[in-house]
């Protein structure tokens, strides 16, 4: 997560048998100055919804603020709660118009959102433009994300539980902020299965002199 355009971090969101992982890092930059070591990028929105994010810190943070609020008044509204699918749409159309808003100070915000509803857990990848991809297996973004893709590539298996995910996970960010500059300070994993969201891992990164 950076305070300009470009998307300094590593979020990683992974699909296993029983549920879906999401992990980050907790670096924030300005350039190539740490301006935060305990930034939060994976964001529990709801009883049903988690988010990772990377890009710009206020879209990110004013987005997350306006999803939070949409899906609790959707669910008013409908009267039950948002699939995921309709989550993702609502978030995309965001983006969409975030981006296209004109502005002195552009900005760009990269979300990966896991969720359940009635039909199971799902992964979606939001990408800036507002494009919505469901995710079948992984998906990592952010400046971090060519080497964690080598972790997931050599490691994941569509039959691995929730527990070896997260295992898989903390591999993939923790190779990123090894080879990252923009990436470190510590992993934050969070689980969604049919049961609940869950944090299973924050731990920030120890300091050696």
């Amino acid at each position: 997560m950076e305070t300009r355009l470009k998307t300094g971090t590593t979020t990683v969101g992974i699909v296993c048998k029983d549920g879906v992982v999401l992990a980050a890092d907790k670096r924030a930059t300005a350039g190539t100055m740490i301006v935060d070591k305990r930034a939060e990028k994976v964001h529990i929105l709801s009883d049903n919804f988690a988010a990772t994010i990377a890009g710009s810190v206020s879209e990110a943070q004013l987005l997350i603020k306006l999803i939070r609020a949409e899906l609790k008044l959707k669910e008013v509204r409908t009267n039950k709660a948002p699939s995921a699918k309709e989550a993702a749409n609502l978030l995309g159309g965001m983006l969409y118009s975030s981006l296209r808003r004109p502005s002195m100070f552009p900005s760009v915000a990269h979300f990966l959102l896991g969720g359940k509803d009635t039909e199971g857990v799902h992964l979606y990848d939001l990408f800036p433009d507002g494009s919505v991809t469901k995710i079948r297996d992984y998906i990592s973004s952010g400046s971090g994300s060519v080497f964690a893709y080598g972790v997931l590539e050599t490691h994941y298996n569509k039959e691995m539980s929730c527990q070896d995910g997260v295992k898989l996970a903390v591999k993939a960010v923790n190779t990123a902020m090894n080879r990252d500059s923009a990436s470190g300070n510590g992993i934050e994993v969070v689980v969604v299965d049919a049961a609940k969201i869950r944090s299973v891992l924050s731990k920030e990164a120890e300091v050696t002199l």
